[in-house]
């Protein structure tokens, strides 16, 4: 079964996506901090990780992402924020996709699907 890590720092979100994305067949991890979401990186190497990017007090996303990075660049990751804007950010552009926000989940599923589809030999 492969692994999720949602970090976002809302927890209503975190508990939509855990619920929708268990329900697909997924194991999910969830984080609402940098620190958190780091440490996790590192103790358990998700499959794939959603990031929103701006969260609350401490690093953003886009300081996440680069940690992630750092730590195992092999690890996809999707930007998932309400804000299209950080889309031109070049900071993104190591991110594998960016989603924005929505209540219908059906895209973010689809980019998941897809990327971890790619990581089958992996």
């Amino acid at each position: 079964m492969k692994t999720i890590l949602v970090i976002d720092d809302e927890e209503n979100i975190r508990r939509l996506y855990r619920d929708e994305l268990t329900e697909s067949g997924y194991s999910v991890r969830t984080a609402g901090n940098a620190e958190e979401a780091l440490a996790l990186v590192k103790e358990e190497r998700p499959d794939l990780v959603t990031l929103d990017i701006r969260l609350g007090n401490g690093p953003d996303g886009i300081d996440i992402l680069r940690n992630i990075k750092e730590i195992d660049n092999t690890i996809p990751v999707i930007i998932n924020t309400a804000y299209s804007e950080y889309k031109q950010n070049f900071g993104v552009w190591a991110s594998e996709d960016y989603v924005v926000k929505s209540s219908d989940m059906n895209e973010l599923k689809d980019r998941i699907a897809a990327l971890l589809e790619g990581r089958q030999g992996s």
